[in-house]
């Protein structure tokens, strides 16, 4: 019984180990001084002006199936892309938060980056985005609603402080840039590109055990 469960106890902490001697700090992460976040959590660092990102889109619930139970994978739509001035990728940001908020998330997410990057489209006003929230599927009264809601600008501002925090530290400076806990930014230039999404994995699995 012993050795059985010295087997098993072996098949947890291998891999673990050997994770750890794998990636190293300052090549396939950085750490980012302040504390880390209360809850586990995944953060990807995003915009819809950008085809990597939308290519990306395919792999994510593959990450969120990979996370330990009580991790979750959130987003933030970030406004230093130089298509468009920053407001008006703030104005994106409101709308993702509201689809999140009304649960269409998904469907949002798809519409604008159809709307960018495959009508060829651009975003001038908010009405350009209630455009978007609506073709998702959502109603443009609960899009008027959530613009007017406390809870939004409370998030937009949160996220936007933190956006600038990481992006004048050179821990995002481009997307997607994943966050693991608030504190590890991962270095998607190191992620073995013959593995990618299983090295991915294995990279914030190891991450999330960091203190």
């Amino acid at each position: 019984m012993k050795k059985f469960f010295a087997a098993l106890l072996a098949t947890v902490f291998i891999p673990l180990a050997a994770n750890a001697a794998k990636y190293e700090e300052g090549e396939h992460y950085k750490v980012i001084p302040g504390q880390a976040t209360k809850k586990p959590e995944v953060r990807e660092y995003f915009s819809y002006h950008c085809p990597a990102c939308r290519g990306f889109e395919a792999y994510l619930p593959e990450i969120k199936k990979s996370l330990p139970d009580g991790t979750k994978l959130t987003k933030t739509h970030v406004d230093f892309m130089g298509q468009s001035a920053p407001e008006k990728q703030f104005m994106l940001s409101k709308g993702m938060i509201i689809a999140e908020k009304t649960g269409i998330a998904k469907q949002y997410n798809a519409e604008a980056f159809s709307y960018l990057q495959t009508q060829k489209r651009s975003i001038d006003s908010i009405d350009d985005v209630k455009k978007i929230y609506v073709a998702a599927g959502g109603k443009a009264s609960d899009f008027e609603k959530g613009l007017k809601s406390f809870a939004l600008m409370s998030r937009v501002k949160r996220d936007k402080k933190v956006q600038d925090k990481l992006s004048a530290g050179r821990y995002v400076g481009s997307v997607p840039t994943f966050v693991v806990n608030g504190k590890y930014a991962i270095n998607a230039r190191a992620i073995d590109s013959e593995n990618f999404i299983e090295d991915y994995k294995n990279l914030i699995a190891y991450l999330l055990t960091l203190d």
